[in-house]
C-alpha cells in the first residue's frame, strides 16, 4: 500500500456502512437524527429521527427496503450499499450471469414490465435463469418433456 492510499474499512453492520457514510458525506459535522431526518424528507423520503438513531446505536440491524432506500437518499447512493453483504453478492451473481448470457445469445431481446431505474429485480433474474436451465435440459415451462404434447 502506498503512502497515503487509504485502506477500504471493512462495513459489515448496517451500523458501521452508515457511521461510514456519515464520516464521507459530512466530514467534521456532527448530523444529527432530525437534521438526517430533514434531508431524507428534502429528497422525497421518509425516516424518522428515531429510527435514525436506533442504526447508529446499534438496535436496528434488519430494516425494510423502504428504510434502505431512505438512507440511499439521504446519502446520496445507491441503497443497495445498505444491504446485506450476501444480498447484494446474489444480485451481482444474478446480473451478471444475465449479461454473459446476453453477451453469447443464450437469452435475445427482453421486455420487462414494472422495470425501475434500478434495472430488474433479482428475483426476476434468477427466475429467467432458471427458465432458460430447464430450457437447455430439455424441459418446457408447462413441466413437459420436449417431444411431449403440451400439458393443460
Amino acid at each position: 500500500m502506498d503512502i497515503g492510499e487509504e485502506r477500504a474499512p471493512e462495513l459489515r453492520t448496517l451500523r458501521q456502512k452508515v457511521e461510514y457514510m456519515l464520516e464521507k458525506t459530512f466530514p467534521g459535522q456532527k448530523v444529527s437524527g432530525r437534521t438526517f431526518a430533514e434531508l431524507v424528507k428534502e429528497r422525497g423520503g421518509s425516516l424518522s429521527h428515531s429510527y435514525f438513531s436506533n442504526i447508529l446505536a446499534g438496535k436496528v440491524t434488519q430494516p425494510s427496503e423502504e428504510i434502505l432506500k431512505a438512507l440511499g437518499l439521504g446519502f446520496g447512493v445507491d441503497w443497495r450499499f445498505f444491504k446485506e453483504e450476501s444480498e447484494v453478492v446474489g444480485d451481482v451473481v444474478a446480473g451478471l450471469q444475465f449479461l454473459a448470457m446476453r453477451r453469447t445469445g443464450e437469452i435475445g431481446g427482453m421486455a420487462a414490465r414494472g422495470a425501475d431505474e434500478d434495472g430488474l429485480p433479482a428475483e426476476l433474474l434468477e427466475f429467467a435463469l432458471s427458465l432458460l436451465a430447464d430450457t437447455k435440459a430439455g424441459q418446457r415451462p408447462d413441466g413437459a418433456e420436449d417431444g411431449e404434447p403440451e400439458r393443460p
